[in-house]
């Protein structure tokens, strides 16, 4: 018994000095300020989310063939489905194909969600061989290349310059914004000012 226990103490004393072996060489070969954890970086914003933060919202107004027409806040981020979803979502008689559900929604944006058969009745009134002009604003920041291509004057590739602009600039904010757009001029765009919102 005796035996046993001064082997055991011998294990015990040989294990401790292998520790404060292991610490001494770890504090000696890693460079100073690294045996302690060092702090977590503070979160890289996303693209486009800016000073405000991660935690901003945005304030949109959703309107037409909704259950709760009005005003709300929503995360930064949050798209045109997640403003439609918060009004209570479209009603039977919504046109949601007229409606980018995927676009993301910018500060201050309204959403509108046609009722069916609105849009196409009007520019079948029309009557004229040209396009007709849509019978409600086209909403710049969510619009699809179809409903950027009915405006006067805009072409599929002038539509396409308006989405890639979208794309690298994010949504627009202003009408006048779509003077920086390539082919789209002062002239053309006093012609769209009306038929067009941000």
């Amino acid at each position: 018994m005796a035996e046993f226990l001064h082997q055991r103490r011998r294990y015990l004393l040989a294990a401790a000095a292998a520790l404060v072996l292991l610490l001494l060489a770890a504090r000696f070969i890693l460079p100073a300020g690294t045996t302690s954890p060092a702090a977590p970086l503070p979160p890289t914003p996303a693209p486009g989310v800016g000073a405000a933060g991660p935690s901003a919202r945005v304030v949109v107004d959703v309107v037409g063939a909704v259950r709760r027409p009005g005003l709300y806040r929503l995360p930064h981020g949050a798209r045109i489905a997640d403003a439609v979803a918060r009004a209570g979502g479209a009603l039977g008689k919504a046109d949601l194909a007229q409606v980018n559900l995927a676009a993301p929604l910018a500060d201050g944006e309204q959403v509108v969600v046609p009722r069916r058969g609105a849009a196409g009745s009007a520019a079948g009134a029309g009557g004229s061989g040209g396009p007709a002009a849509p019978a409600q604003p086209v909403q710049l920041s969510t619009a699809t290349l179809e409903q950027l291509d009915s405006l006067p004057g805009v072409g599929p590739a002038t539509a396409q310059k308006i989405l890639d602009y979208r794309t690298k600039h994010g949504a627009f904010s202003s009408v006048d914004e779509l003077d920086a757009v390539p082919g789209i001029g002062p002239k053309r765009l006093e012609q769209l000012r009306t038929l067009v919102v941000p």
